[in-house]
């Protein structure tokens, strides 16, 4: 029985985008609504930020990564470049509302146990876990107390520590259906060559949980064949301009290229399909043009037997198939049939 079209649009894949914001406002909380409009205009599902407080999560002597230092220079440390880039309760609640009122959700990312807490109390119901919290066993205990929906990225990490990790999760709460497991390189930017984006494929074929990828090198086309290889989320850092001073802007789309992004992922939802062999709506109507009968090779009279020297397959394919040739082969025509008539028995 054919399959309908209701069915196959409720099987349609819908890749949940995740437009990363991240500290990419600079502090600025007009910078931040800037950002969600952007989200919103490429049509995201998330805009995303990040939730900390600076001394709660870098020491006074802890350096910054390589990309930190060549984006945002060596005179400061990495406790004062992240002050620079707190967004306060007050900034949250303002943010949050401002999503509801452009119709997007809002998730933000939090690095540190009073962090998770506030998100918490602000009601928010699906937790991110960055890579850099994959081994911080209070940490991941605390996600799982404080969300019942989780994300976790993977970035830095052995497959075994991924797997206990995941294990927390579950054995602190969580079922193991609402975590989502994000492949992550958190080279920023990441080469091409170390993306290895057959890696999220293992985490699904080990973990048995929703897989995804959160995107951190330059361009869109590696995000686009996550969403092909089944990624049911994508996370994707975005900027206002990438030549703003910052850490990670320079690793970052520009709003028409989030766009883009997002524009190629919804093709690629559609294009997935349900996996089932039928022809389409859109080429079924080319079934009786490009497709054959069997008729005349010749002029044909009545009682005279079909054979391959009278008989041959041409367009349109409105008659009997040439599947059905040895049926036809040996019957007797019931009427005269003129040079490429098509036969009817």
């Amino acid at each position: 029985m054919p399959v309908t079209h209701a069915v196959k649009y409720i099987n349609m894949k819908h890749t949940i985008i995740i437009a990363e914001a991240g500290v990419n406002h600079n502090g600025s909380l007009e910078n931040a609504k800037k950002l969600v409009d952007a989200a919103v205009n490429a049509g995201a599902d998330y805009v995303k930020f990040q939730t900390f407080k600076a001394e709660k999560i870098a020491s006074k002597s802890a350096g910054k990564a390589a990309y930190q230092e060549k984006n945002t220079g060596t005179s400061e440390s990495q406790i004062e470049m992240l002050r620079k880039l707190e967004l306060n309760e007050a900034a949250h609640l303002e943010l949050i509302d401002y999503c509801r009122q452009k119709g997007i959700q809002f998730l933000s990312t939090a690095f540190d146990l009073d962090s998770i807490a506030l998100l918490q109390e602000l009601g928010i119901t699906l937790g991110k876990i960055p890579s850099g919290e994959i081994t911080n066993l209070p940490y991941l205990r605390k996600m799982a107390a404080a969300f019942p929906r989780l994300i976790m990225s993977t970035g830095m990490s052995y497959m075994a520590e991924i797997k206990a990790a995941a294990e927390v999760l579950v054995k602190s709460g969580v079922a193991r259906e609402h975590i989502t497991i994000l492949h992550c390189n958190t080279e920023y930017p990441t080469p091409m060559e170390d993306v290895n984006l057959q890696a999220m494929l293992t985490i699904q074929k080990e973990l048995g949980v929703a897989i995804g990828y959160s995107d951190h090198t330059q361009g869109i086309e590696v995000s686009i064949a996550a969403a092909a290889l089944g990624a049911t989320v994508i996370e994707k850092h975005f900027t206002l301009d990438r030549n703003m001073e910052g850490p990670d802007h320079k690793a970052s789309l520009e709003p028409d290229e989030l766009l883009s992004m997002v524009k190629a992922i919804r093709n690629i939802d559609k294009a997935l399909g349900n996996e089932i062999k039928e022809p389409s709506t859109s080429e079924s109507n080319n079934i009786k043009i490009v497709r054959k009968s069997i008729v005349a090779k010749r002029s044909i009279a009545k009682g005279e037997v079909f054979a391959e020297e009278n008989l041959t397959v041409k367009r349109p394919g409105t008659g009997i198939s040439p599947m059905e040739w040895d049926k036809v082969i040996g019957q007797t025509a019931a009427r005269d049939f003129q040079e490429d008539e098509i036969i009817s028995l």
